[in-house]
């Protein structure tokens, strides 16, 4: 017989509703002991009870892969066909969602629930403009339904923002812009995954500001799953402590790589960019993504880039690693021109320049599992045997710390972090000598996070590789970078040793 799984631990004892109570402060959800699993697979919850009522704000947190967001997901009814749900109790908005038929869901998440996923860029139409993103999940629209929501999510109205789309924003705006497009329905129950994710401290406060504010003045029921300690503490009424069936063990510190002295001879040695310059147009106005920027992330280095969300990191890794062309400027590799489009670009400049995008899940193909997606990248770059590809594949995980069964799991069955975890490994495939991680620990747990960057360490003083982060986080930016470039406005402000630029 199967040793009973540990409860999940709270903060809070759930409780009925005494006969009679107001319904304005009656649970919007009531959830007891439920616990999610797959047949003869992973267990994706530990039983986990939650009560959240209009006007508050309840957090959930818990290491990467703890459940958060399969918890978020059976709210409104939105797990893979397979998985079994146990529970003593299951209560969202007055409807039992278990038993609810498919158009009893629709109707329920139309009407009275607002999800914004960990990938919300991915749950954007990339082909249509902000303002149309916006005024499609609109009850009611008028002229000034789009502006008011904008502003009230921290995001521009002028300067042609409006008629952009979705991939000439950075990922903290699509963020905003999908948290507009779930108000603009006037839920009552607002499930937000991560929601500060790839923001600076500025706006985050912003955005644990206007959660306070539509909880209190819309009385809106807020669900979050959280890796942030500092938002929950500014917002959060409540918080659930989610548990892992099988924590993991801590990896071991390695010591940190001396950064390299250039000289004469090594100071062409790295990826280069040199006065580019990037420019969105849309609907007779340009955005200035990129001001004559300069770059330099020599081999062998640890380079950071930071700004405000919205400053052009992400935009200034697309355009090294070939996926957005600059209109004005020059690219390098180890002193040569290096062709601006990547599909121009020979195979092995594509091998050894690797990015880790933002957004694991569209980075990932929903219909392939984990071994297939690693699968494809080393046929492409190495000649290895089928037997040796499958061991590859095997250390692949274990080096990002996810077991050796994933390769048989979808995108769809994996927590965010643990998408983020594949989307490395499968940039690691290749081997690169430059790899361009955008805002990777974003999604991750504090302990996951450091683990990650202990391993990008290792692997710079292994084979030499240089990594190149944007990240909010500045005390892993601190820890782990010997160099950072601040952007600011799409220029370039300052550079130089982190010591100097960033606070320990």
């Amino acid at each position: 017989m199967n040793n009973p799984l540990p409860s999940s631990t709270t903060d809070e004892t759930l409780e009925a509703a005494p006969a009679g109570e107001d319904s304005a402060s009656a649970p919007v959800v009531s959830v007891t002991d439920l616990s999610i699993r797959m047949p003869d697979g992973p267990t994706l919850l530990q039983p986990t009870s939650l009560t959240v009522r209009p006007g508050e704000i309840t957090a959930l947190t818990g290491a990467s892969g703890s459940g958060k967001t399969t918890l978020l997901r059976a709210l409104i009814g939105h797990l893979p066909a397979q998985a079994a749900t146990h529970c003593t109790a299951f209560d969202v908005l007055g409807h039992h969602v278990p038993s609810l038929d498919p158009t009893a869901l629709r109707t329920m998440r139309r009407t009275q629930v607002a999800y914004v996923g960990q990938d919300p860029g991915s749950a954007l139409n990339p082909r249509m403009k902000i303002r149309h993103l916006i005024a499609e999940t609109a009850a009611t629209v008028h002229d000034q339904t789009v502006p008011a929501l904008l502003r009230e999510c921290k995001l521009p109205t002028d300067d042609g923002f409006p008629d952009r789309r979705p991939t000439a924003i950075s990922g903290g705006q699509q963020r905003r812009v999908a948290l507009a497009r779930a108000l603009a329905r006037t839920p009552d129950l607002l499930l937000l995954d991560e929601p500060t994710a790839g923001l600076d401290k500025a706006l985050r406060d912003d955005i644990a500001g206007l959660l306070r504010h539509l909880a209190s003045s819309r009385g809106l029921a807020i669900v979050i799953a959280c890796h942030d300690p500092e938002l929950v503490d500014a917002c959060a009424d409540h918080v659930v402590q989610l548990t892992t069936a099988q924590p993991r063990l801590p990896r071991q510190h390695t010591a940190r790589p001396q950064r390299k002295k250039e000289s004469a001879d090594t100071a062409t040695d790295g990826i280069a960019a040199r006065s580019v310059s990037v420019t969105f147009r849309a609907r007779g106005t340009a955005q200035l993504a990129l001001d004559s920027v300069d770059f330099t992330a020599p081999a062998g280095s640890a380079t950071a880039i930071i700004g405000p969300s919205g400053s052009g990191k992400t935009t200034l890794l697309r355009v090294l690693a070939g996926l957005q062309r600059p209109d004005t400027g020059s690219l390098a590799l180890d002193g040569h021109p290096l062709a601006h489009a990547a599909r121009k670009r020979r195979r092995e400049h594509l091998r050894r320049i690797q990015l880790v995008p933002q957004n694991p899940l569209a980075a990932l193909n929903p219909s392939r599992t984990v071994g297939a997606a690693l699968t494809r990248p080393l046929r492409r770059h190495t000649t290895l045997t089928k037997a040796r590809t499958a061991d590859r594949i095997t250390e692949l995980l274990d080096q990002v710390d996810l077991p050796a069964d994933f390769i048989h799991r979808y995108p769809h069955e994996l927590s965010g972090g643990q998408r983020q975890r594949v989307s490395i490994a499968r940039a690691l495939t290749a081997t690169p000598d430059f790899l361009l991680c955008d805002e990777i620990t974003s999604a991750l747990d504090p302990d996951t996070a450091i683990a990650i960057m202990e391993l990008l360490q290792r692997l710079r003083a292994e084979h030499d590789m240089a990594v190149t982060l944007v990240s909010h986080e500045t005390h892993l930016v601190a820890a782990y970078t010997d160099t950072v470039h601040v952007l600011e406005a799409g220029r370039l402000v300052t550079h130089g040793p982190t010591t100097a630029h960033v606070p320990t």
